[in-house]
């Protein structure tokens, strides 16, 4: 791939960068970076784990008001029984958008889990924060297109407004599922640093991922695949978020958002 890379982002496309919060410390460096290097990203994603004491909600509220942020939230976790335990944060932040996911069970069942998933979860959040713009998960390796077409429109009927995409790395693959997306649905198109050969392995192994024959695990292909990505995301005036694993985001992004 000849190496092109472009700044800044269009007025139609928002960027984002995933960030995981395994401590406030690291955390707020990371949000500090970002803001000195990485003028072009309007948007923080967090990801949950509930084995960190920092859950999304709460990370979110560390990037307000510099950013636009955006908590995931795992519907396993959600007591259908109580409140929604990040409502106050949500709302004293102003944080005004989310990613509902099923999410999955802790491999020892040592933490409490519901039986809801992503669907309900939307339909609730719906219900009870109608102002807060819901977006759900498309995984294009989970299963056949036809099914996941078909789970995106339960979501969207749910009252999802949008997708947050699984990484990808081939555009002939987004391309496909672009054709997929309902008209007016925002879409986040993914990307993401494999720079090892384990990496790679466990992308195939564990999500099925498909990797093109030209992919290579370096950090320059992941770099060129990010811009392309970008790219991809501002001809149709659709939006892309970065996820930098075992890759420094300095390095990953700089030059190119």
């Amino acid at each position: 791939m000849s190496q092109s890379f472009a700044t800044g982002a269009s007025p139609q496309t928002r960027v984002s960068i995933e960030l995981v919060p395994r401590s406030r410390s690291g955390l707020r460096a990371e949000l500090e970076m970002v803001r000195e290097h990485l003028p072009g990203i309007d948007t923080i994603n967090i990801p949950d784990f509930p084995r960190f004491s920092t859950r999304s909600w709460m990370g979110c509220a560390m990037a307000r008001p510099h950013h636009r942020a955006i908590p995931h939230i795992r519907a396993v976790d959600i007591n259908p029984r109580e409140p929604l335990p990040m409502l106050d944060t949500l709302t004293a932040h102003g944080i005004t958008e989310v990613l509902i996911i099923t999410g999955d069970a802790p491999a020892d069942m040592s933490a409490k889990v519901y039986d809801v998933d992503a669907v309900d979860v939307i339909r609730r959040f719906r219900r009870e924060l109608p102002d807060v713009r819901v977006y759900a998960g498309l995984d294009p390796y989970r299963q056949s297109f036809a099914r996941e077409r078909d789970y995106l429109e339960r979501k969207l009927d749910a009252g999802a407004v949008g997708f947050f995409t699984q990484p990808f790395f081939d555009l002939r693959l987004m391309d496909a599922y672009a054709d997929l997306m309902p008209e007016g649905a925002d879409v986040w198109w993914g990307a993401t640093t494999v720079t090892t050969e384990q990496t790679l392995n466990y992308w195939r192994a564990r999500n099925h991922a498909v990797f093109p024959r030209s992919f290579e695990p370096t950090l320059e292909w992941n770099r060129t695949f990010a811009a392309a990505a970008l790219d991809f995301a501002r001809e149709r005036a659709q939006h892309v978020y970065f996820m930098p694993v075992k890759a420094d985001a300095r390095e990953y992004l700089e030059g190119i958002v």
